[in-house]
This record gives structure tokens, sequence and C-alpha cells, in this order.
């Protein structure tokens, strides 16, 4: 099982949209995938599930054991702010420490409008999931102009956006 995050907790965003492309490469790949929306995160969460109120939250609980049950994760993640969003990182800081994503591999697609394609925010990313022992797929795919590249379908526009996330996919289920 594969769990695709959604980092940001906006609701229909452009990052689960794009979750959902990539659901169906997995699938069509042979391999079984999840999506984990933080829009589904409870409104309160930084104060009933951190802290000395960690394991409390039984929604935070729920989506928190998702990453459990698989071995790889994929994380979407818009950029925000030259970084990933910062809900993203609460979330993070919810789970178990030192477990929650230790010993997992994960690959990062970063979002934005702009130029960049989300460059910052996976670089900022990288080094918090290195730091908590989460091996990161080199190949890291940018998603430049979204709003541009992303139709009405849940498609992409750009053919180097497909092609790169299908490349993406295969060396995930490889590593």
């Amino acid at each position: 099982m594969i769990t695709l995050l959604v980092g940001t907790n906006r609701p229909n965003s452009r990052a689960r949209r794009i979750a959902n492309y990539y659901s169906t490469l997995l699938t069509d790949l042979g391999a079984e995938s999840q999506i984990l929306d933080l829009a589904e995160l409870p409104v309160d969460f930084i104060v009933s599930a951190l802290y000395e109120n960690v394991g409390t939250n039984p929604a935070f609980n729920s989506l928190a054991r998702m990453l459990d049950a698989g071995s790889k994760l994929v994380i979407i993640t818009p950029e925000y702010n030259a970084s990933f969003p910062g809900v993203l990182k609460a979330f993070i800081d919810g789970l178990p420490y030192p477990g929650g994503i230790r010993g997992k591999k994960a690959a990062l697609i970063g979002l934005s409008n702009g130029g960049q394609g989300g460059l910052l925010a996976m670089t900022h990313l990288t080094d918090i999931l290195m730091y908590l022992g989460t091996a990161v797929l080199p190949q890291r795919v940018r998603l430049p102009f979204i709003n541009q590249d992303l139709n009405q379908d849940d498609g992409l526009n750009n053919d180097l956006s497909r092609q790169l996330l299908q490349e993406q996919a295969e060396a995930l289920l490889a590593f």
C-alpha cells in the first residue's frame, strides 16, 4: 500500500487533484494506494492532538494510522511562502516520535503557480524527512505553472509533467 499524502488542508486543492491523478498511475502499474488528505484533519488538531494530547484525538489518530498501512508514501505539496504548508509540518509534528514515518520511503511532488514548481518546498521537506529517518527518492517532480498544466478532468496538459510523474511512480515501486 502506498499512501498519497496531500500536503495542504485547503479543500478541493490542486494537490488533491494531483493525488487523484497519481493514484490512477499507481493502479495502472498494479500498485495499491490510498489518499490521506490533510483537508480531513480536525480543525482543532494543533491543540487536541499535539504535545500533551498526543494519541488522544481519534480523528487525527485515524489519519496518522493511514501511514502505517505501507512502507512507501508520496507527498504532494504546494509551495506556500517559499516552503511547504505549515499544516503539513504540524501533521508531521503530531506523528509518534521517533516512529511515525521513520523507515519509510517517500517520493515528493511539488507544485506552484510560478516557475519553481515547489522546489523550495521539496527542499525544506526533504531535510525534515531525512532527519526523521525517511528515505527520499531522488526523482522529485516539480510541477510549475500548475494552473495552466492541470486541466478540468484532473489530467495534465504538459507531456513532460505526465512523463515525469510516470517515471517517478515506476521508480518508487522499484525503490
